[in-house]
């Protein structure tokens, strides 16, 4: 596997680890809907979460949110509205961006932004 796909497998497990230790319920991790993907669904209380995680080595040469540009946006709010349908939620709905900044052998850097649009 190459090395930014293990960076991303491991930066989606700090994520999901960062949402239990806060309370969230996972429903789904990598759910599939055509060509786009939803990295986490989790549950926050009462509101249904459609997490998208970016991590990177360092800040380099942007901000891992950066990489969540108008495209990225309507893919994942495409592929929620297809989850919602097909899994009959009526619940509140909200977008949020985790980043994870590092690597295995540090502690990483995570930022959590909820209701990101």
């Amino acid at each position: 596997m190459a090395a930014h796909n293990e960076l991303g497998i491991w930066g989606e497990e700090v994520a999901v680890g960062y949402l239990q230790d806060h309370g969230y319920v996972i429903l789904e991790r990598d759910w599939h809907s055509g060509h786009h993907d939803i990295d986490i669904v989790a549950v926050d209380r009462d509101v249904v979460v459609f997490v998208e995680v970016k991590t990177r080595r360092n800040r380099l040469y942007a901000a891992p949110e950066q990489a969540v540009d108008y495209r990225k946006v309507r893919a994942l709010q495409s592929a929620a509205n297809h989850y919602v349908k097909f899994k009959r939620i009526n619940l509140e709905v909200r977008f949020d961006i985790i980043t994870v900044v590092g690597t295995r052998d540090g502690e990483p850097e995570i930022s959590h932004i909820k209701d990101a649009f």
